[in-house]
């Protein structure tokens, strides 16, 4: 398999189909999400961006929300290990800076807590369930004007 990949700003709604594409395989079939719970309100309020393989078939996203919360990061089980979800992460934190958000923050698995630790978040406070899933707060500050 071709391991190249491009990250790109998404564009609600004309790229719902490819936002579904790897959200529900990896949240609703994979992890057991409600579907009712993986789709809210705040989606299209959000930033997303979307990871292409190199045919142009999606295979990762992730989501900021306009206050810093990074959520809905999914990469497709052949494309994990790839630097794709560092990748998203990045393109996020990089969405984030642009949008002059000082400060971002995600629920992250507990699964996934070294993951998010390599590019800067702070585990905070206690394990709590979301989903069924356990997770911790995580916080990154990414702006010297951060308080």
């Amino acid at each position: 398999m071709n391991k190249q990949f491009t990250v790109r700003p998404a564009q609600w709604p004309d790229d719902v189909p490819a936002l579904r594409e790897v959200r529900e395989p990896v949240f609703v079939e994979e992890q057991q999400v409600p579907l009712a719970l993986e789709w809210d309100e705040d989606d299209p309020k959000c930033i997303h961006v979307l990871a292409h393989d190199g045919e142009g078939r999606p295979i990762g996203t992730g989501r900021l929300s306009r206050d810093g919360k990074v959520g809905r990061m999914a990469v497709l089980k052949p494309w994990r290990g790839h630097g794709v979800g560092g990748a998203i992460l990045q393109a996020l934190l990089d969405e984030a800076r642009k949008a002059g958000i000082p400060e971002c923050r995600l629920h992250g698995q507990t699964s996934a807590l070294g993951f998010y630790n390599r590019y800067g978040f702070k585990a905070e406070g206690e394990e709590f369930m979301e989903a069924g899933i356990p997770h911790y707060l995580m916080r990154l500050r990414i702006s010297e004007d951060a308080s």
